[in-house]
């Protein structure tokens, strides 16, 4: 990772899964944020332990680099249970899931990452095996075709998907538990950082960490890149020893500002402000004068930038608001949209919101 927008996308990449495999916490009491979920799967674990039973399905929403993942580790651990591995993506027939779920063992814990990406042919099969460990395989082809019904080991599926709304209802309502995973405070990334930082030898300062949470938007995984970053600089440029001020300098190398944004998310900002005077503007237009695709404007800057409230959807195109203007340290027109306006605008917009809660895509 050479650029800013490598350091804060909160999809996973190589290097992040090798790291992250050292830094994940084991256990729930070590799982650092979603106090909420903590709670309610705490309860949930432990009336599956005392009954002798599986646990409930869960299905695990949210953004990236949040915590799914990780969750659905500890629920294996917590369960003594063996974990299976497997996403959407990878199930595109029926068969595919068949062969995964008739390999499982008693209370083994199936995780299925992406699972809005699995085929509709092997979702139908998916409600038979969650509701009544059993499924149908289809011998044949034609009139002379006939299903073997095959039962399953109880097992526990985990799901996790960053977009919920892109679920069945029919799926969505198998799961005995459904949780959203809610965007880091800056004061948990802190705790999360100094637990990295333990586990990765890194001399880092309170005030070094508040630097780092304060531009990780909200996000563990990014946090944790940046942390790796931050110390790369203080070992070859310093002395090693991650402060605030070392953490700014570190930082503006990889042109990650105050807040998180990087080279994309200004010049998207700056072009809607600068040359189209805070718009109204259309998503092509904007990509034309960054020099961008109009789905990498769309998919990978904007979602920040609604969030931050610094970029407003309206009938007529992408407008900048007051808070955006400001972030560039210039004086907003009068009648600029302020973050109230912007959040309603884009609240009201069909398709923009997570699972119709109103909640930005990130």
């Amino acid at each position: 990772m050479t650029d800013g927008r490598a350091l804060v996308d909160a999809q996973a990449d190589v290097e992040d899964r090798l790291v992250d495999a050292a830094l994940r916490p084991r256990h729930l009491d070590e799982f650092v944020g979603q106090e909420r979920v903590r709670e309610q799967l705490s309860l949930i674990l432990e009336g599956a332990r005392q009954r002798g039973r599986t646990a409930d399905h869960v299905l695990l929403s949210g953004a990236p680099g949040l915590g799914k993942t990780t969750l659905a580790m500890i629920i294996a651990a917590e369960m003594n249970a063996p974990l299976r591995i497997t996403s959407g993506p990878a199930i595109q027939h029926a068969g595919d899931l068949a062969a995964v779920l008739t390999q499982l063992t008693e209370g083994e814990v199936l995780f299925l990452d992406e699972i809005h990406r699995m085929s509709r042919p092997a979702e139908e099969m998916l409600y038979m095996a969650m509701e009544d460990f059993r499924v149908d395989v289809i011998v044949g082809k034609g009139p002379g075709a006939s299903a073997i019904p095959l039962d399953l080991a109880p097992f526990t599926l985990v799901g996790a998907t960053t977009r919920a709304g892109l679920l069945p209802g029919p799926l969505r309502d198998r799961f005995g538990f459904t949780a959203h995973m809610d965007f880091y405070a800056a004061a948990e990334l802190e705790r999360v950082l100094t637990r990295s930082a333990g586990l990765l030898d890194v001399r880092l300062q309170a005030d070094g960490g508040a630097e780092i949470a304060g531009r990780s938007r909200g996000t563990p995984r990014i946090a944790n890149r940046l942390l790796r970053r931050v110390r790369d600089y203080a070992e070859v440029r310093a002395d090693g020893v991650v402060t605030r001020t070392l953490a700014e300098a570190a930082l503006a190398v990889y042109e990650v500002d105050e807040l998180g944004l990087d080279r994309l998310d200004r010049a998207v900002l700056e072009a809607l402000v600068m040359r189209f005077g805070g718009g109204p503007v259309g998503l092509t237009t904007v990509a034309i004068a960054v020099g961008e695709e109009p789905e990498t404007v769309e998919e990978v800057a904007e979602p920040f930038l609604f969030r931050v409230g610094f970029l407003a959807r309206t009938p007529r195109g992408r407008v900048a608001t007051a808070a955006g203007w400001r972030h560039l340290g210039l004086v907003p027109p009068v009648g600029a949209l302020g973050a109230l306006a912007a959040a309603t605008l884009f609240e009201g917009l069909d398709g923009d919101d997570d699972a119709g809660t109103g909640r930005p895509i990130a």
